[in-house]
């Protein structure tokens, strides 16, 4: 059977781009290697949806701002998977972002997201959950969102569904060969051989993105990419005003605190990887940096024998020398051919983003796709309750 568009991967990307393309009209199939979607980072991020306050720093104001548009959608169209919370900033004596420079970043980021903040008075620093207040200068109250990324994928798989995308999972991706009307794409199910024909495939593969581009005849360009892995840990205990969003003592890092499932979720960290995207494991060193911070900031001491929980992900980032922390958040779209494209690889992409960028898809294979009929607007679409 032929396709207007087969995409490789049900993380949110993936899901992303079948809802988009199934809206806009087109014949879509979605392959993915395991047995249901978000097996990989999908499911194994900081769980949420935001702009990114920190991406200011380094001047990425039309990331921030997408994202906080997108959250805006997203509170409107899945209430039920997306929560606004409050994060909380404390500022100490020895922070490296004075209370200004953080203040200033609310400001921007309070005029972009349509959502005040405040200054929390002195008198109510003994209720924030056993924050240490010696040498505590400052604390700030902002607002941004939370969810359970690895259900949002699901719903916006199924949504894409509902809108008659075709989904296999146990789909093992072997091969793509581009031709002259399009792409042929071979791969394994229950151990048969299938093949497909497409106008445009696009690799969403996360993790796995250079590893499937590699297998594309002719071979399309690839950038310079480095996987980098984030791990959480789960402790005891519960917070009860919010989150926290703190900055680690040993590299000035973000790291957050916040309320998980009866728990508190620590995360997350930064570390080069390499190897077998589905060998990702939390690390020892990885979890005594949490553990360093979370004691750092709170009047309750944990140990490694605290932890109930730790899971990694990777993050595709464009290769530098300086460190992840700083490097662009943006996503890499790269093409086989830019006037007519038949293969399109997503490097890279954020949770909060995934509907903007999965436009962004559409638009970059148009000329390469029939005319249609659009039978929904994602910006509009609720998505479906996920038990």
């Amino acid at each position: 059977m032929n396709y207007d568009i087969v995409i490789i991967g049900a993380g949110i990307q993936g899901a992303a781009v079948a809802q988009a393309a199934s809206a806009a009209g087109y014949k879509v199939k979605l392959l993915e290697q395991y047995d249901k979607p978000a097996v990989g980072t999908s499911s194994r991020s900081s769980k949420l949806i935001h702009g990114g306050l920190r991406y200011l720093e380094t001047g990425q104001f039309s990331l921030v701002r997408e994202c906080l548009v997108e959250r805006k959608h997203l509170i409107k169209n899945a209430p039920h998977l997306v929560e606004l919370k409050s994060f909380h900033i404390p500022v100490y004596k020895n922070t490296t972002r004075s209370q200004w420079i953080i203040m200033a970043g609310l400001i921007l980021y309070s005029l972009f997201s349509f959502k005040g903040f405040r200054r929390i008075p002195k008198a109510e620093w003994q209720g924030l959950d056993g924050l240490r207040t010696d040498n505590l200068k400052a604390v700030f109250s902002y607002y941004d969102g939370q969810t359970n990324d690895a259900k949002l994928t699901e719903a916006v798989l199924l949504s894409a569904q509902s809108l008659g995308a075709d989904v296999q999972f146990q789909a093992d991706f072997q091969s793509c060969t581009i031709e002259d009307d399009g792409c042929k794409i071979d791969y394994l199910h229950n151990g048969k051989q299938l093949s497909v024909k497409a106008k445009c495939m696009v690799n969403a593969a996360g993790p796995w993105v250079g590893q499937l581009a590699a297998k594309i005849s002719p071979p399309p360009p690839q950038p310079e990419v480095d996987l980098v892995q984030g791990t959480h840990i789960e402790i005891p205990g519960k917070v009860e005003r919010g989150m926290y969003y703190l900055e680690a003592p040993q590299d000035q890092r973000a790291v957050f605190v916040m309320p998980w499932q009866g728990h508190l979720l620590i995360g997350t960290t930064e570390k080069q990887y390499q190897g077998d995207p589905a060998k990702v494991k939390p690390l020892d060193e990885e979890k005594d940096y949490l553990l360093a911070v979370y004691n750092h900031y709170f009047n309750r001491s944990m140990g490694r024998d605290d932890i109930i929980n730790a899971f990694a992900g990777l993050r595709v980032l464009p290769r530098s020398q300086s460190k992840a922390f700083s490097r662009p958040r943006d996503t890499v779209f790269i093409c086989d051919n830019e006037q007519k494209p038949r293969v399109i690889s997503l490097y890279g992409g954020k949770l909060t983003a995934h509907r903007a960028t999965a436009e962004d898809v559409l638009k970059h294979i148009l000329p390469s796709l029939p005319a249609r009929e659009a039978v929904a607007d994602t910006s509009d679409l609720r998505l479906p309750d996920i038990k």
